[in-house]
């Protein structure tokens, strides 16, 4: 059952997709539809989830649930999963590659690959105040705190030895 982002408990937890590119406004307006349509009818063994998603910088989608409410379950993650691919599938995009990084160099967020991503600190594209996209996050309290955070701060930081001295 959809409710609102806002309304979902700081605990409330959460999956966090990238795509490998930003959405067109079309693609964005039919991956709300079918996010909502998902949303309204997920459950778990039968029973609703309080469930929300979000669709930002038209390259993520965070989906959520208030497990206070009802807990997700392995079958009920594994049809998120597959609502996910069935978005990859029908837009030809990208959502699962976990090798993909996202970081942002003013208002432009760029998507390239881990080694790319090592790359670009060897070359002194980006350095440790780069903002990255920490897409582990786990709750929406993390995911408002530490899902934009300059890579010092994130998982990305095991990369700063690549820094040119």
């Amino acid at each position: 059952m959809f409710v609102t982002f806002e309304s979902l408990p700081n605990n409330a937890r959460v999956w966090v997709y990238q795509s490998n590119r930003e959405f067109s406004k079309i693609e964005s307006e039919k991956i709300n539809e079918s996010l909502m349509t998902f949303v309204n009818t997920w459950q778990r063994h039968g029973e609703d989830l309080n469930a929300s998603f979000r669709v930002k910088y038209n390259q993520f989608i965070v989906l959520a649930v208030d497990e206070n409410v009802n807990e997700a379950s392995g079958c009920s993650i594994d049809s998120s999963v597959r609502a996910i691919k069935f978005l990859e599938d029908e837009f030809n995009l990208d959502l699962m590659n976990k090798l993909n990084i996202a970081f942002r160099i003013g208002e432009n967020i760029n998507t390239v690959s881990m080694m790319d991503f090592q790359n670009y600190l060897k070359e002194g594209k980006i350095n440790s105040e780069t903002i990255v996209f920490n897409n582990m996050v786990q709750s929406k309290e993390e995911l408002n705190l530490n899902w934009e955070v300059p890579i010092h701060k994130s998982w990305h930081n095991r990369f700063l030895n690549l820094i040119k001295s």
